[in-house]
């Protein structure tokens, strides 16, 4: 699904260059789960916004389902993110005053789907996300913080994206509902999913299936998380 070659961003200012991302390459397969973990300037959030389209390299390739979105225009890269990746950020950006349905909704609204397809894909992607339909009509201002997690999580899954694109999901969660949180990635992977999760946390990154380190813009670990896969053998 994704490859990238030789990816190198470099940050020009007052002809003073910051080469934050240093010739990375590697390659992400349909259905993984992979966490991408690195500490503050690591370029970590660099290299996710060059994946989820937000961004493009200074040099270097990036393949996404074949095609090369790295030589992609501004309108390009707006169309892949709007039918191909679904974005949940640590801030949860809900509309306060707006139904979790409504919320959910949101993405169904801008591509034009029909009101009753869109309450319809809305529902699915919430009971998905581990949300009940007692919850579907409350204020989003009324929910826990792992409830608005996944009811962001939800609003990323209704457009039936080809990747699901993390950064810090559990940041502003505390413990316990960041596990509950993290159990609903490794639930939606299981479903066949394909997620990538940005954290500076180590334990957060061995929930995932793979694993990869970052330091001073290069990778310096690439690797398979066994206790993960157990912990998922078990589950099943």
């Amino acid at each position: 699904m994704i490859e990238l070659k030789n990816i190198t961003k470099v940050y020009r200012s007052s002809g003073v260059e910051t080469k934050v991302l240093k010739d990375i390459s590697f390659s992400i397969n349909e259905g993984e789960f992979v966490s991408i973990i690195g500490p503050s300037g690591s370029g970590k959030s660099t290299l996710m916004h060059i994946l989820g389209c937000l961004d493009t390299p200074t040099s270097g390739q990036y393949f996404f389902e074949g095609k090369d979105v790295s030589q992609f225009s501004d309108d390009e890269l707006a169309d892949i993110r709007k039918k191909k990746i679904g974005f949940v950020f640590q801030s949860f950006n809900l509309l306060p005053r707006a139904t979790v349905l409504r919320n959910v909704e949101l993405p169904l609204i801008y591509a034009n789907v029909p009101r009753e397809k869109r309450q319809e894909l809305a529902k699915k992607s919430l009971i998905s996300a581990g949300l009940d339909e007692r919850s579907f009509h409350h204020l989003s201002n009324q929910l826990s913080g792992g409830e608005m997690q996944r009811v962001a999580i939800a609003r990323a899954l209704v457009n039936n994206p080809s990747l699901i694109l993390a950064d810090e999901p559990t940041g502003n969660l505390d413990s316990k509902t960041g596990e509950v949180v993290l159990e609903t990635f490794q639930n939606l992977n299981k479903q066949g999913k394909t997620i990538i999760l940005i954290t500076h946390e180590k334990y957060i990154a061995e929930k995932a299936t793979r694993k990869i380190s970052l330091k001073d813009g290069e990778i310096i670990e690439d690797v398979v998380n066994h206790t993960s896969k157990m912990f998922q053998q078990i589950k099943e």
